[in-house]
């Protein structure tokens, strides 16, 4: 590994750097488990790829707003450390491929001069937080939910309540009731609201794709905007306490309200409340800097075809509520682009608009702050770079995951698959390329990076075997999801599954029957009415792979047949079980502890306390082969097996002395006794270890 220096004038950043490349060091001399690494450096942003030997670098773009000096930074890096390619991710966070693990520290130093950050983009932490692309220009929002979103991102990022939780925890922010964040699918979602003059949010709970899809709970129909930050703290409370740790198919939050209900939940949330140093936290939006439009005179350009032209304005402008503006959105094929393209692009909104672009949730960009009378220039100057594709967030504009691509869970090809499927659309049926009531999305695999199962049609990468037992890729057909505003959507049903090279053809299939019959019905609504059923028989000759063709064991964009090879997947992070792992975990936290003290953050210090006295517990629950879960479990297993047998002495029982913690207000003296008590029952669990490994 490369001698390594960061030059970060803030501290925090630069240890954490230095941490990471310290770990890598440690990890190739043997003296780091790999478990433990793989868990350290996915919560910093660096994730295993399909190909060995390389890491996906996830780039969290908060709210998916980005600089132009952001951009041109990333397009450096990109550049410097991995193949010029730049991928647009469904969270609006930026991924580049093929980086060598021993100069992630570097590649994150040089992301940081414009204030990027890896930082919990992976893991089982608090991921990209992300908003409607048009916030702060829509022009049916109450209010721009940006500084909000940016003040929730900042408050978490390297908050010690959710470092390590069961899995992962996404958030996102809805500029008006039309909920293009898709409040429903997250683990906590903000839809903006107004009551009495008074700014809030529509608080919705507990949603989540995959493979068990679940529609969030309304937590409550208004929230004001002070209490969204110690509401989040109280959420995150409970998922790390309660959340399951041992089946990681079974550690969402969705799976907990599932478990315990909405009504316990907020129970459980009220009784945190104690422990929560600031109850209330005002957000002052009037600070958060604001969009500055470029004060320029238009240049005079000429337009060849005006005939497109026209189209593309009426498939690619953006309304904005500021008068004399529109937005420009950018349809990005499969959300992938290249740094030269990038770095034009930077050049071109800071020239001409407000210097900032916007990723979206559909993979593409948006271009905010466009003069009227610059429009025509724009629309020249981003026909030279190839951005000037028709259809922006309409029926042609498919959203599909890497798929086999680069992913290690990837069954099949998502991105081949949907440059087919946007072939046939923009050849076979032009009259779809304004259509924005008809959404299609792919995924590679039943995760649903995708999207596929929230999409009216949606296709999963899957396998069939056939009667002489060869492997072919096949689509799973999903139809009937939806997006129906405020908090409210519907999941797709499974319909049939067809080899992947019938895929164009059953798209042919489901449109030319929706064309033919749906009497100007949505396809939401049309499929409302028909159901499943209908669908199943329309598709079902599609299906028989009695009589699969040679190319049909071929995936799309393969030259070779298909083999089935999954590997195993990281976006969910890992359970780490080792008892030296762990108490030097705990000897760590309470080190973290002490210096969170020193520094006056009394909140954070209690919560690493309690963090050691969990990971203490656990290891030595594990020494016993005692197989463990949510932290309250251990909580309750630790006071079974060694408190109540008198095998271990603490003056009362764990509970009681853990669950101090949310019993009193996190101030100067308690944090100080907390600390100490996880410093001694630290040292009485490694006695016990110690005796029980001489014996």
């Amino acid at each position: 590994m490369q001698s390594f220096r960061t030059e970060i004038e803030n501290p925090i950043v630069e240890k954490d750097i230095i941490e990471l490349a310290q770990k890598i060091e440690q990890f190739k001399e043997g003296k780091l488990d790999e478990e433990k690494f793989r868990s350290l450096r996915l919560a910093r942003g660096v994730y295993g790829q399909r190909q060995q030997g390389v890491q996906m670098i996830r780039i969290k773009i908060p709210y998916g707003k980005i600089s132009s000096h952001q951009l041109r930074r990333i397009s450096e890096v990109s550049d410097e450390y991995s193949r010029g390619r730049l991928h647009i991710t469904t969270r609006q966070d930026v991924q580049i491929h093929y980086v060598d693990l021993n100069r992630t520290p570097e590649l994150w130093a040089e992301l940081e001069r414009d204030n990027v950050t890896l930082r919990e983009a992976c893991g089982n932490t608090v991921r990209n937080v992300t908003a409607s692309e048009t916030a702060g220009f829509d022009i049916d929002e109450p209010f721009d939910v940006s500084p909000y979103a940016d003040a929730l991102f900042k408050f978490f990022l390297r908050n010690p309540i959710c470092q390590e939780m069961g899995r992962k925890f996404k958030v996102s922010f809805s500029a008006s009731d039309e909920d293009t964040g898709l409040s429903y699918i997250h683990d906590l979602g903000f839809i903006a609201k107004i009551e009495n003059n008074i700014r809030g949010f529509k608080v919705m709970i507990g949603g989540g794709l995959g493979s068990q899809p679940r529609h969030a709970d309304t937590l409550y129909s208004f929230l004001p905007t002070d209490q969204i930050i110690p509401l989040m703290e109280g959420v995150l409370r409970v998922f790390d306490r309660h959340g399951e740790r041992k089946s990681r198919s079974k550690a969402r939050m969705k799976f907990l309200l599932k478990s315990i209900g909405l009504e316990a939940f907020r129970t459980l949330i009220e009784t945190e409340q104690k422990a929560i140093e600031q109850q209330s936290v005002p957000i002052d939006s009037n600070s958060f800097p604001l969009s500055s439009p470029v004060e320029i005179e238009a240049p005079k350009v000429e337009i060849k075809d005006k005939k497109t032209y026209e189209q593309w304005k009426l498939t690619n402008l953006i309304p904005q509520k500021q008068a004399g503006y529109k937005a420009i959105g950018v349809k990005v094929l499969l959300g992938d682009f290249y740094t030269d393209k990038a770095r034009a692009l930077a050049d071109l909104v800071e020239t001409y608009a407000a210097g900032e672009l916007r990723l979206t949730l559909r993979q593409n960009i948006v271009i905010p702050f466009v003069r009227e009378d610059l429009i025509p220039v724009f629309y020249t100057e981003l026909e030279k770079l190839g951005f000037t594709e028709l259809g922006y967030n309409k029926a042609v504009d498919i959203t599909a995951c890497p798929g086999t691509d680069t992913c290690n869970l990837g069954i099949s090809s998502s991105t081949g698959i949907a440059r087919e499927l946007e072939t046939v659309i923009k050849t076979e049926y032009p009259e779809y390329l304004n259509n924005k009531d008809l959404v299609i999305k792919i995924s590679g695999c039943m995760n649903a990076c995708g999207q596929h199962n929230m999409a009216n049609i949606g296709f999963q990468g899957m396998s069939i075997k056939t009667k002489n037992n060869l492997v072919a890729p096949a689509l799973q057909v999903l139809l009937g999801g939806g997006n129906s505003g405020n908090g409210i959507g519907r999941f797709a049903d499974k319909v049939i599954k067809v080899p992947s090279k019938r895929g164009p053809q059953a798209l042919r299939v489901i449109l030319d029957d929706y064309q033919l019959n749906s009497d100007q019905k949505t396809f939401y609504d049309y499929y409302t009415v028909q159901g499943e059923k209908y669908f199943y028989n329309l598709l079902k000759s599609l299906s028989d792979s009695s009589n699969l063709a040679d190319d049909e064991y071929i995936d799309w964009g393969s030259k070779e047949s298909y083999k089935k090879a999954i590997g195993v997947g990281e976006c969910a992070g890992v359970v780490i079980d080792l008892i030296s792992t762990l108490f030097l975990e705990s000897d760590e936290k309470i080190t973290d502890a002490r210096a969170d003290f020193e520094s006056k953050s009394y909140n954070n210090a209690i919560y690493f306390a309690y963090s050691s006295m969990v990971n203490s517990a656990k290891a030595l629950l594990l020494s016993k082969d005692h197989s463990t879960n949510t932290q309250a479990s251990i909580i309750n297993q630790f006071d079974e097996v060694f408190v109540s047998t008198n095998l271990v002495s603490l003056g009362s029982t764990f509970s009681e002395l853990i669950y101090q913690i949310n019993k009193n207000e996190p101030s100067a003296s308690f944090a100080e006794n907390y600390i100490q008590m996880a410093n001694e029952f630290l040292t009485t669990v490694k006695e016990f270890r110690k005796n029980d490994l001489d014996t």
